[in-house]
């Protein structure tokens, strides 16, 4: 019986999905939820925006949360309520209003309840590039040192209050 040689045209499409499929897996070995922030343990990004009304606090000092919204945005207003409830339970938490007229963001605040104990307008957009925001929501917990205990994108609902927030500010505390 004569040897038959491989053909390259076989062995391109094999290679191809051998390199696909390692890329796959990859993504999916990881939790897809789970943004990494290379702030982790590190202290906070400056919070260099304008703010609302009053002065912003120095992140550090005490835990709190720093939440990036806006009006525009349809999950903010999911997690609004969960927003509201840490801030009746104490916990102070920074706004960054983010690529948002001021006016339509006073509207929200006013229509919904202020849940911040400091607002800051972010409209440029830069403050966000400077703590790698992928977008609204996002949420940081910050320890009392200002380290960065917790990166949570998206909407804090209840569920992700119970599994994620809640015992970073503990782990914080």
């Amino acid at each position: 019986m004569a040897k038959r040689k491989l053909s390259p045209i076989l062995i391109v499409p094999v290679i191809a999905a051998s390199i696909l499929g390692t890329f796959l897996w990859a993504m999916l070995r990881d939790n897809p939820d789970e943004l990494q922030s290379q702030f982790i343990a590190q202290p906070a990004p400056p919070l260099s925006v304008e703010p609302f009304g009053g002065p912003l606090p120095e992140l550090g000092g005490e835990v709190m949360l720093v939440n990036f919204w806006a009006s525009w945005c349809g999950p903010c207003r999911v997690e609004h309520p969960v927003l509201m409830q840490l801030a009746e339970e104490g916990i102070p938490i920074v706004g960054v209003n983010y690529k948002d007229d001021p006016e339509d963001a006073r509207a929200f605040l006013a229509e919904l309840g202020d849940p911040y104990t400091a607002v800051g307008a972010d409209e440029t957009g830069r403050t966000g590039i400077d703590w790698g925001l992928y977008g609204v929501p996002e949420t940081f917990v910050i320890d009392s040192e200002g380290r960065v205990v917790l990166r949570f994108p998206g909407p804090v609902t209840p569920g992700a209050l119970e599994a994620r927030v809640r015992p970073a500010i503990e782990a914080a505390r």
